[in-house]
C-alpha cells in the first residue's frame, strides 16, 4: 500500500476514514506516540473504553510471549466493535513484535499468524503498530510495505510542519507554546516556509537543541512566548548573504521565502532587499523570451512603487515579489 506523511495520515482520522493496518517508523518516539495516539479520535469518545485497546509488546522477550502476545493482538482487533463502525488496536514497541529477539518455533508461527492477519484484515478493524526502523529484508517488512499504510514519523518538510513538532515536544512537558515562538524556533533551524524538494531541508539536530534550550529557559513557566524564542534563539545566522537571491535563480520558492526571512529578521532594510532583487531582474535570465522577463521588470517596478508609498506591509509585498520571480524563473506565466 502506500507510504503517507504524518499530515496525511491525521486528514483520514479526521475524515474517519482510515485503512485497517498501519505501520508508524521511525526514530521519533514522541511523535510515534502521539499520532499513535490520535487513531483513539476514530472513535466516539464515550465509546473509547469498549473500542480502543492499546498493547505494549515492549515485553515480549521470549517465543512463549511473543505467541501469546500476537494471539491477543489479534483477538483484540478480530472482536466486534461495540457501537461504533471500527475498533482500534494500538501495538507501541511494535519492534519487539516484528522482529524477535530469539529465533523460534513459537516466534516463527506467531509472525505467520500475523502476516495472515495483516493480509486479510476484517473491516471493522483498524491495527496500527508503532515500531522502530524494520529490515526490509524480513518476510513480515515486506507483507507490511505491501498491505499497510506505512506512516513516516519525524520527517520535518517545511516551517508548518516543524511547528507542530516542537508543539508536540513541548506539550509532552506540560507546557505550551505560542505560533510565533514556534516559528521563530523552525526557521532558526533551517527549515523551508513551504515543501521544496530543489532545497536543502532545515537541522532537525539543531531543531531539537533549540527546544531544549527553550525547555530549560522557561523552566517553571507555562506557556513559552516569543520573546522566550529570541532570547534563547538570539538573531537567526545568514550562512548566505545572497541566498535568497540564488535561490530566486534557481526558483526555489520555498528556500528563497526562508532566506527573505531571514534578511528580515536580521534587520536589513527593504529597500537593501529590493536592490539584491533588482541584480537577479538584470541578468535577464527568465524563461519565455521578452514574455518572462517582461513580467518580472514589472512585478519589480510595482513592488519598487508600492514600498515607497507605503500601500502594504513591506515583509508582504517583498513575499509576493519573490513568490512571482521564481515563477517566472521557472517559466510559470501568471494567469
Amino acid at each position: 500500500m502506500a507510504t503517507l506523511p504524518v499530515a496525511a495520515v491525521r486528514k483520514q482520522i479526521e475524515s474517519g476514514t482510515p485503512d485497517s493496518v498501519y505501520l508508524l517508523v521511525g526514530e521519533d518516539e514522541i511523535e510515534k506516540s502521539a499520532v499513535a495516539a490520535e487513531f483513539a479520535e476514530i472513535v466516539d469518545e464515550g465509546l473509547r473504553a469498549f473500542n480502543v485497546e492499546r498493547i505494549h509488546a515492549g515485553e515480549w522477550t521470549t517465543g512463549d510471549k511473543l505467541s501469546d502476545g500476537v494471539a491477543g493482538v489479534i483477538a483484540a482487533a478480530r472482536t466486534l466493535p461495540m457501537m461504533a463502525p471500527r475498533r482500534v488496536v494500538i501495538v507501541l514497541q511494535a519492534e519487539a513484535l516484528l522482529t524477535p529477539r530469539r529465533d523460534s518455533e513459537a516466534a516463527a508461527r506467531a509472525l505467520e499468524d500475523l502476516e495472515a492477519f495483516v493480509q486479510n484484515p476484517p473491516a471493522e478493524a483498524v491495527l496500527v503498530l508503532a515500531s522502530s526502523a524494520l529490515d526490509g529484508r524480513l518476510r513480515i517488512a515486506k507483507t507490511l510495505q505491501k498491505h499497510a499504510t506505512v506512516v513516516l514519523c519525524g520527517v520535518i518538510e517545511d516551517v508548518a510542519t516543524a511547528q507542530r513538532w516542537i508543539r508536540e515536544r513541548i506539550a509532552a512537558q506540560g507546557m505550551d507554546i505560542e505560533a510565533e515562538a514556534a516559528r521563530i524556533v523552525a526557521i532558526r533551524a533551517g527549515f523551508p516556509l513551504r515543501p521544496d524538494p530543489k532545497a536543502p531541508g532545515g537541522d532537525v539536530a539543531r531543531l531539537r537543541r533549540e527546544v531544549d534550550h527553550l525547555l530549560l529557559y522557561a523552566l517553571g513557566q507555562k506557556r513559552i512566548t516569543a520573546d522566550d524564542a529570541r532570547a534563547v534563539a538570539g538573531p537567526a545566522a545568514l550562512q548566505d548573504h545572497w541566498g535568497m537571491s540564488n535561490a530566486i535563480d534557481a526558483g526555489q520558492t520555498g528556500e528563497a521565502l526562508r532566506q527573505l526571512t531571514l534578511l528580515l529578521e536580521n534587520g536589513v532594510k527593504s529597500e537593501m532587499i529590493l536592490g539584491q532583487i533588482r541584480s537577479v531582474v538584470a541578468r535577464g535570465q527568465f524563461p519565455g523570451a521578452t514574455g518572462g522577463l517582461t513580467d518580472a521588470v514589472d512585478a519589480l517596478f510595482r513592488t519598487d512603487v508600492d514600498l515607497k508609498r507605503s500601500a502594504g506591509d513591506p515583509r508582504v509585498l517583498l513575499e509576493r515579489l519573490v513568490v512571482e520571480l521564481c515563477g517566472a524563473r521557472r517559466g510559470v506565466r501568471r494567469t
